[in-house]
């Protein structure tokens, strides 16, 4: 059955376009005409009207948790479902269930739960991301050191499997050697670099090697300085793709501001690097061995460090704009196309275009989420 959608105003390709016809068959967009080429159909009606202006639905690449659940703790398809609605709401109809270090028990069962996502044509989930174990003690954050450890034939094997959708891996370069690197990246195997306190020189070989990103640019990795440009100065001077946490707390606004100049929206993409805060009042939830409070829109443990965050991807889009006075066609780049594109599913999640899935959200003036869609079906409406 095809639906077909009139909106006022469309983003397709970076540019507004206005008075749009969708049409829809099995959650795919398979026609978009103007509404003078389309009158011209005495036979197709329209139903649907959508007063606003449509944008690429979000891709977040590193969700830790949401809705009260953090996946480290229940590793299943359950917490799967109650993180993807959770998440949905904020316009994130295409996520990376994210598991930090842990052991490989966890890790296993991870990939299982991820598996039945996949099988079952998840709506929302296109793989998984292991951000670590493989990371410096030294830029651990509130990973614990005491599963942060070297890469086993295991843990390889769990990587490479061919029923987990799109993998992502996030490494630190002087723990995980650039043979290892070049062997997951020629079986399909993405690999970012974070958590690291290595030298420029280590993390170029390892992008010579085949890495080609880096999981939450500045945060958790040897800094750009006079002497020594450390990974950042490696993430800012290569073409790969950063992600970046804007949420007040993981970044001052002009160091996002450099980043955005330098990268651009095609090599910056936002990522929320959320925890189970994310959909739930819950403002304690436990956290392995102790546990992280939510005080306004900042995260930490007892300590004070700072964990993860309970920043949502409309969030992020609404500081980019607010903040560093990034434009909507370029925040919505950094939120949907730069992530499919970086996570190479790019051929059926890019944008709103013929023979992508319609993921789509509405937005009014002035960027507030008014609905989401998810392949082709309206999921959420603004309270």
């Amino acid at each position: 059955m095809k639906t077909i959608i009139l909106a006022e105003k469309v983003l397709i390709n970076g540019a507004w376009q206005h008075n749009q016809v969708l049409s829809i068959e099995k959650g795919v967009i398979v026609d978009i005409a103007s509404l003078s080429r389309f009158e011209k159909d005495e036979t197709a009606t329209i139903d649907e009207r959508i007063r606003g202006a449509l944008i690429p639905g979000y891709v977040d690449t590193q969700v830790n948790g949401g809705g009260g659940v953090m996946f480290n703790h229940a590793p299943t398809l359950e917490s799967i479902n109650v993180m993807a609605e959770a998440h949905l709401k904020y316009g994130t109809t295409t996520l990376f269930p994210t598991l930090i270090t842990d052991d490989i028990d966890t890790i296993e069962s991870a990939a299982g739960a991820v598996s039945e996502a996949i099988a079952q044509a998840h709506p929302s989930v296109e793989g998984v991301h292991f951000e670590g174990p493989h990371l410096s003690v030294e830029k651990k954050g509130v990973h614990l050191p005491r599963y942060i450890r070297s890469l086993s034939d295991r843990e390889l094997a769990t990587y490479t499997r061919n029923d987990l959708g799109q993998v992502l891996v996030t490494v630190a370069p002087e723990n995980v050697p650039c043979d290892i690197i070049r062997d997951l990246v020629n079986q399909g195997v993405i690999v970012a670099l974070g958590h690291s306190n290595a030298p420029f020189e280590t993390v170029q070989n390892a992008l010579e090697a085949g890495a080609s990103g880096f999981t939450h640019l500045y945060n958790a990795m040897s800094p750009l300085t006079s002497r020594a440009p450390g990974m950042v100065g490696a993430a800012l001077l290569n073409d790969s793709v950063c992600g970046i946490i804007i949420d007040h707390h993981h970044i001052h606004p002009k160091a996002v501001e450099l980043a955005y100049k330098v990268k651009g929206p095609n090599q910056l993409m936002l990522v929320t690097d959320a925890m189970a805060h994310v959909g739930s009042s819950d403002d304690t939830i436990a956290f392995f061995d102790t546990h992280i409070t939510r005080s306004g829109n900042k995260l930490t443990t007892p300590d004070g460090t700072l964990a993860g965050s309970c920043l949502d991807m409309q969030g992020a889009v609404t500081n980019s704009i607010n903040d560093i006075d990034i434009s909507i066609e370029h925040a919505s780049t950094m939120a949907s196309i730069t992530p499919a594109r970086f996570t190479k599913i790019d051929d059926r999640i890019n944008g709103i275009a013929v023979g992508k899935r319609a993921n789509f959200l509405v937005i009014n003036n002035e960027s507030t989420l008014l609905e989401v869609w998810q392949n082709g079906s309206k999921r959420h409406c603004a309270n």
